[in-house]
């Protein structure tokens, strides 16, 4: 297995290796462009086998001690070192903490904007005055067909300009390629760095949960057998639910995010579950941000799926 690229029709480019599957986009003069763009190629190459290096060490609880070396393995472990309290592993981080070692390539002069999306985890770089639209998507099981051929029609929007202490986004839920004890279709963070984002959504997906026999939960490594969650029970279905339910879930998600957003851990906090949706008190410079559903977003840096 090698990683391979391809450069798509609107200039982006796409990583693949494994399971990092990375779209990259950049701005700002030619030649650095370019230049970061090889950069980011030669760094990405590598990355997989690296990581493959530490995965005992990754896919252990994350303790008192850093018991990883490199440099992304070392991030990981310490986006999720605040959450070491209750069960964690550095793979909580993963997607989040490939996408910023990536992204650090086009942290570059000349390059005026660039994002890196490792499947809906992002990092960014926003040179000063600039500004990013991330759109969401809160529910990848609400996808249809005519979505697909004709666009998505999104649950709303995140403007992020260089003066906020963000540059990372990340969601978590049951759905898509996460795994989670909770029941959230989707939590999107906003933090300070993509690691920190991923290692957040996780533990405030985690909590987003409410007592019904007809949710179903299995063991982590009989969903997927390389899982670091072990015999842990994830989610891998739930029923429709009576509003309240659905209510109580989410206000156990908002408390854990708010606790995060106190300590410093998340910047801000969208938790969305059968059609509800809650959200951490928002930044003044968030008093924009749209909800529900608003097309055809300006500027739009990628849908966040879970």
């Amino acid at each position: 297995m090698q990683a391979a690229r391809k450069l798509l029709s609107d200039g982006r480019w796409h990583f693949q290796h494994g399971p990092m599957d990375l779209i990259l986009q950049a701005e700002g003069a030619r030649d650095a462009v370019a230049q970061a763009h090889e950069r980011a190629w030669q760094r990405f190459e590598v990355l997989l086998q690296e990581l493959v290096n530490e995965l005992p060490g990754l896919r252990a609880s994350v303790g008192e001690r850093c018991c990883v070396q490199g440099v992304v393995a070392r991030r990981m472990w310490a986006a999720c070192g605040p959450f070491r309290a209750g069960f964690i592993t550095s793979m909580a981080a993963v997607a989040g903490a490939v996408a910023q070692e990536i992204l650090a390539c086009y942290e570059q002069p000349g390059i005026d904007r660039a994002w890196v999306n490792n499947g809906g985890d992002i990092a960014l770089h926003l040179a000063p005055g600039q500004s990013v639209t991330v759109g969401v998507y809160a529910d990848i099981a609400a996808l249809n067909a005519a979505q697909l051929r004709d666009g998505l029609v999104l649950d709303g929007h995140i403007r992020i300009d260089s003066a906020m202490p963000v540059r990372g986004v990340a969601t978590s839920g049951w759905r898509g390629r996460s795994q989670s004890l909770g029941i959230a279709d989707s939590v999107t963070v906003l933090a300070r760095t993509a690691a920190q984002a991923d290692a957040a959504a996780t533990m405030v997906a985690n909590a987003v949960n409410v007592a019904d026999a007809r949710i179903v939960r299995m063991p982590a490594w009989q969903v997927r057998d390389d899982s670091d969650l072990g015999a842990i029970p994830v989610t891998v279905d739930v029923p429709a639910l009576p509003e309240e339910a659905v209510r109580q879930a989410l206000h156990q998600g908002l408390q854990k995010a708010q606790e995060l957003q106190s300590g410093g851990l998340l910047w801000f906090a969208l938790l969305a579950c059968q059609g509800q949706l809650m959200a951490t008190s928002a930044p003044q410079a968030l008093a924009h941000a749209a909800w529900p559903r608003i097309a055809g977003v300006e500027s739009e840096v990628g849908s966040v799926f879970a």
